[in-house]
């Protein structure tokens, strides 16, 4: 994790960002645990969770977490936060997938009293000072009618997500966002193979990169005119080389 953390750094990536998956078959970090970790390895770039599910949480619990691992990351950590989509997340802590989106909005609510230290059911966290107030939110939502406005207005900045929308999604989302007045918005889950068959990229299909080097600086290109501010990949290999190609694709 701390070799990973300092590659990313080294080749000059702007950010690093760490997924929330539980009961999939496969086990990732835990993303606040992760972030502390990069925190400590790396000096200056910018840390964040992409998206962590809120609703799988006790709140005020997490929220204390949180404040930890913003301490840790001494002002470079960015909590991206969403209700989540897979139902089995859900099954596997008990937790009702029905009920997320009111979840994430409780939970929020909880987590930002609490972080300006204010009492909630009649106890308060006492931040640190260096955490007061908590650090920058960014929503993830895929295409929330709701949510995009909302993290425009009220928070930090939007996530979206280009292997679970559509590239027709992604363009309308960021309208909707900017017409809200939001400031940042990120692109994750972009899933990439150079050495696939270059094909039209179709509307109402995910936003990938499954086609060769020209064609992907194309498509990224259309990312950087529709005004989206960072661009998160998922990477499959630590080869220099290779994580060096995919950061001069937004040079």
């Amino acid at each position: 994790m701390t070799a990973d953390a300092r590659l990313a750094e080294s080749v000059g990536f702007d950010s690093l960002w760490f997924f929330d998956a539980l009961g999939r078959e496969h086990i990732l970090p835990d993303p606040l645990i992760a972030v502390t970790v990069a925190a400590l390895a790396t000096e200056s770039i910018e840390l964040g969770t992409c998206v962590m599910q809120v609703p799988l949480r006790r709140p005020a619990e997490l929220a204390h977490r949180v404040l930890s691992t913003q301490l840790a990351a001494d002002g470079r950590f960015v909590y991206g936060v969403g209700a989540g989509s897979t139902r089995g997340d859900f099954e596997l802590v008990g937790e009702d997938f029905d009920r997320r989106m009111q979840a994430l909005d409780d939970g929020l609510t909880t987590m930002r009293t609490l972080w300006r230290g204010e009492a909630h059911n009649g106890y308060a966290l006492s931040p640190w000072e260096a955490t007061l107030g908590g650090p920058p939110v960014l929503i993830g939502s895929w295409s929330g009618k709701r949510w995009i406005p909302r993290a425009a207005r009220e928070f930090d900045g939007w996530i979206a997500s280009g292997a679970k929308s559509s590239y027709e999604a992604v363009k309308a989302g960021i309208g909707t966002f900017r017409g809200e007045g939001g400031q940042r918005a990120v692109l994750t889950n972009i899933q990439y193979d150079f050495d696939a068959p270059t094909t039209a990229l179709p509307d109402d299909g995910p936003f990938h990169l499954r086609c060769d080097l020209g064609a992907a600086r194309e498509r990224m290109q259309r990312i950087v005119e529709l005004g989206y501010d960072d661009a998160v990949f998922m990477l499959s290999s630590r080869d220099p080389a290779h994580l060096e190609a995919i950061r001069g694709l937004v040079e």
